[in-house]
């Protein structure tokens, strides 16, 4: 079965502390993986959650506050010590493609890996596409330049019916085919309608990312109708003046966001070292939006269902 599964490997804020790491994700699609933010502890987290590290080629960063990225020169290292082969791409600000130039040169300068540095701005655009996945940009409104990522399934093939196909004797050379939506045209010229020989695809499904952001009207334009939402929420309603002044939101602001949005799902994350429970944060956003859950390190989640 295709697999489109989230690994929180980190949901705090800049300050770690003993509950959370600094903010990291990984995207497990169809077994290869997306690494969404690199902050302290990455590496260990991933060990610890079982992530082949072979199987990681893309990491995207989201701006460059330390706690979003302070991960990637261990990360580097590790992979050269596991003799990973092949090629990583690393979707990073032009400042942190200069500094990764030199950080690497200590850190992995001899890796067996080939690493790519694409360097990304504020501007919204296609930074990644694969048979399955597309990645796009989306501008935050932060103290530093800043994204977030929004992550699409591509339209999925159509299902057979194996009843219709044995009933229209229908060969097995075409059966891709009618996966992709095309009628089938027998051996006497008839033509028979693809609805009639397979059943609807499975939807497609899309995630967004949004650490660190103020709530925006133009990330709400941009996340419209997304299956998920990660959204920062640093804070409660209690410090609502800090958030602002910091460029962060509270909980309460970003259910806002996902309900302005329209979205089904929402995981709220980035959490101040200053609460011992985020209780209060889900309870302030579930007054808003009603299907919103907390992330914690070693989460994950099945987005397809």
């Amino acid at each position: 079965m295709p697999r489109l599964e989230l690994n929180i490997l980190g949901c705090g804020s800049a300050k770690p502390t003993t509950r959370h790491l600094p903010s990291c994700q990984v995207l497990n699609v169809r077994d290869n993986l997306l690494m969404l933010d690199c902050g302290e502890g990455a590496q260990v987290a991933m060990a610890r959650q079982r992530l082949k590290f072979s199987r990681l080629r893309h990491i995207f960063i989201s701006h460059l506050h330390g706690d979003h990225w302070f991960g990637l020169p261990g990360l580097l290292s590790t992979l050269a010590l596991h003799e990973m082969t092949g090629s990583l791409t690393i979707h990073i600000f032009a400042d942190g493609a200069r500094l990764l130039r030199d950080v690497a040169k200590y850190a992995c300068g001899d890796a067996p890996y080939d690493l790519e540095l694409d360097v990304i701005g504020t501007q919204p655009a296609r930074i990644y596409e694969d048979n399955a996945i597309t990645v796009d940009t989306i501008a935050l409104n932060h103290r530093v330049p800043a994204v977030g990522f929004i992550i699409r399934e591509k339209p999925k093939m159509r299902h057979i019916n194996p009843d219709a196909v044995l009933q229209a004797c229908v060969p097995h050379w075409a059966m891709n085919s009618l996966r992709q939506g095309q009628d089938y045209v027998n051996a006497d010229g008839v033509i028979v309608p693809n609805e009639q020989l397979t059943t609807d695809a499975d939807p497609s499904v899309s995630y967004a990312y949004c650490s660190d952001t103020r709530p925006s009207a133009r990330v709400v334009e941009a996340i419209g109708g997304v299956d998920w939402l990660y959204h920062e929420a640093t804070y409660g309603d209690e410090c609502q003046k800090q958030a602002h002044a910091r460029y962060h939101s509270t909980a309460r602001e970003a259910a806002q966001v996902a309900l302005d949005a329209g979205v089904k799902h929402l995981i709220l994350g980035h959490f101040s070292s200053r609460y011992s429970t985020e209780t209060p944060l889900l309870q302030q956003a579930q007054e808003v939006f009603a299907d919103t859950r907390l992330a914690h390190e070693g989460m994950v989640v099945d987005l397809l269902h």
